[in-house]
């Protein structure tokens, strides 16, 4: 397949959760999401075609510098939905 040819989307964000028989794994651009769910083996063997597909970059452009926040906050806090109750309940 020659990926120069196909269709591309920019990928704003990717959301992943799992279950004891696979990875689901969201892709989002805009208000559209493509979801892909994937065996554990398989999701394992992205993680080392992407480390490898990386070291390539960095050995042929140099090193990319970024940082994973692992607590990526939620626009919708539990908190908010929480407080929002409590005002509507003192309207009333």
């Amino acid at each position: 397949m020659d990926l120069s040819k196909a269709p591309k989307q920019f990928c704003e964000n990717i959301n992943i959760a799992f279950s004891d028989e696979f990875f689901a794994m969201a892709i989002t651009s805009g208000n559209a999401a493509s979801v892909f769910a994937l065996t554990p083996a398989h999701a394992k063997r992205l993680i080392q075609m992407l480390s490898h597909k990386i070291l390539e970059y960095e050995k042929q452009f140099g090193e990319i510098k970024t940082e994973w926040k692992n607590k990526i906050v939620s626009p919708i806090q539990f908190s908010d939905i929480k407080n929002s109750r409590r005002e509507d309940e003192e309207e009333m």
